[in-house]
């Protein structure tokens, strides 16, 4: 059976009215929410208005479509030729704000199924497309992932128009520029390219264009689909592309150079190109003073390090290396040790494990018990297991340690490859200790400066030295001391 898309509609606009009507039935189907509304003036005219129940504000096309051209025929005593009635429809009797003319049949099915009304008229070759889409949707509500105690409380919703309204109400400058794309060949997705002309590389712009353009593939259902298509380097567990569903962050990314990516029915937003410092900051670090934003972002990095690193450095030492340990401090851990049946590796990983999987549970359950999964679940199994003598309890203070870090992280998605990686570090640790800690951070360090984001190294702020750029990497300067945008954007001047 072959699949119906827009590209091999290749079907023309009829002159008869009642063949547009049979061939739009037979593309879209015999679907009780599409609805044909005839409209005919005695003998001499026939109109078809056409929209999807629940898509389009059926409101709005019962008083500014249909009412309007009822009223035109009433008021019309003498028959109006085809071309001349095609005119009138357009430049006098339909109000809408939005209005296109197509002579293509694909045109019409797709803005019939966006929620858009398509008016035909009989004898006419030309359809019009009207804008009136007006879905439910859930409104403007607070961020559930990226809460902040200062700042917007506004979050991004599922509507693309509402979420460019958004970033439009920040940026009141004629240079913000929206470039509409459509992907997916099934769901015919609704992309928006957001970005400031005068500031953003003309180049990064283009390469955001070309990467799109490339996409092929079935239906674009979540910002992540583009995410995985688009970056760089599709092999690296760190992501490349921030992904965000508060729109002053990426209004604040937006004036720094980025391009925005906005995916219709998703309210998490992607702006590129993306740098690794942007996962250890957040939006409120700008709306406090600057001395309490530099020492949460120090925080920040020392919180990464320790995530990344306490449990292969804890295996390490207790293994390998115990003669690094004060006398008093290993004669402890080795007391309480005594009688525990796994080996230290062994014990590290089933304590992970175990708190990776209360997590996953504490997300998936109803918030009002998720939480209590996460919290009393971790405490009650690692009480229970140290006093069966299954789990020593430095190793619950440890894991309970690394998991408290992993929360200080900003970006949930930045935490999920050091989850990942942290087994990766203890692998190393158990087989070379310290050593392999090393080797493992030089692999990690090197794999870093060799990512990419559309072109930007993913590694820029920190290296090479720039003062500019230092100012809102680890610490951040006051306001009237950051002059300047990142290196990759055009205008680099951020006030004179």
């Amino acid at each position: 059976m072959k699949v119906v898309t827009y590209d091999n509609i290749k079907t023309p606009i009829s002159t008869s009215i009642d063949e547009n009507i049979n061939t739009l039935k037979n593309l879209i189907g015999s679907s009780n929410d599409i609805i044909f509304r005839t409209l005919r003036w005695e003998i001499h005219q026939t109109i078809v208005v056409v929209y999807t129940d629940g898509l389009a504000d059926n409101k709005f096309i019962q008083e500014g479509i249909i009412e309007k051209i009822t009223k035109k025929f009433n008021e019309t005593l003498t028959p109006i030729p085809t071309h001349r009635a095609f005119k009138i429809l357009r430049d006098n009797i339909i109000t809408v704000g939005e209005i296109n003319e197509s002579e293509k049949l694909s045109d019409l099915i797709k803005a019939i199924l966006s929620g858009d009304t398509v008016i035909l008229v009989d004898g006419q070759v030309n359809g019009l497309i009207a804008g009136t889409r007006g879905w439910v949707d859930r409104g403007v509500t607070e961020s559930t992932n990226m809460s902040v105690i200062r700042g917007p409380k506004d979050a991004f919703t599922e509507t693309l128009r509402t979420n460019t309204t958004l970033i439009r109400r920040r940026i009141k400058d004629p240079s913000l520029r929206i470039d509409m794309k459509t992907l997916g060949t099934v769901t015919s997705t609704d992309i928006a390219i957001i970005y400031l002309e005068n500031i953003v590389k003309d180049d990064v712009v283009k390469e955001v264009h070309i990467r799109l353009d490339e996409i092929n593939i079935d239906s674009i259902l979540e910002s992540g689909y583009i995410e995985e298509l688009i970056q760089d380097n599709r092999f690296t567990p760190f992501p490349l592309l921030y992904s965000t569903e508060r729109p002053d962050t990426v209004t604040s990314a937006i004036l720094e150079g980025r391009v925005a990516i906005v995916v219709d029915g998703t309210p998490f937003v992607l702006t590129a190109p993306t740098l690794f410092t942007e996962f250890l900051q957040s939006s409120e670090d700008y709306y406090q003073k600057s001395a309490y934003s530099s020492l949460i972002r120090i925080l920040r990095h020392f919180s990464f390090i320790l995530t990344l690193l306490t449990p292969s450095v804890y295996l390490a030492i207790t293994t390998f290396h115990a003669e690094m340990l004060p006398t008093p401090f290993l004669l402890s851990i080795a007391a309480n040790r005594e009688g525990i049946p796994f080996s230290s590796v062994v014990e590290v990983i089933l304590m992970e494990l175990t708190f990776e999987v209360l997590r996953e549970a504490g997300i998936r359950l109803p918030k009002t018990v998720g939480s209590a999964i996460s919290i009393v679940g971790a405490l009650v199994i690692g009480e229970s297991a140290v006093q069966a003598g299954i789990i020593s309890p430095a190793l619950v203070i440890v894991v309970s340690f690394t998991a408290i870090t992993s929360f200080v992280i900003p970006a949930y998605n930045f935490s999920i490859p050091l989850r990942m990686l942290r087994f990766v570090f203890i692998f190393l640790a158990a087989t070379f200790g310290l050593y392999g800690i090393l080797l493992g951070i030089i692999v990690l360090v090197l794999h870093l400066c060799n990512l990419t984001s559309f072109g930007v190294p993913y590694m820029t702020s920190y290296g090479p030295f720039n003062l500019e750029d230092q100012k809102d990497v680890y610490i951040r300067f006051p306001w009237n001391k950051l002059k300047t945008r990142p290196s990759y954007s055009k205008n680099k001047i951020r006030q004179s």
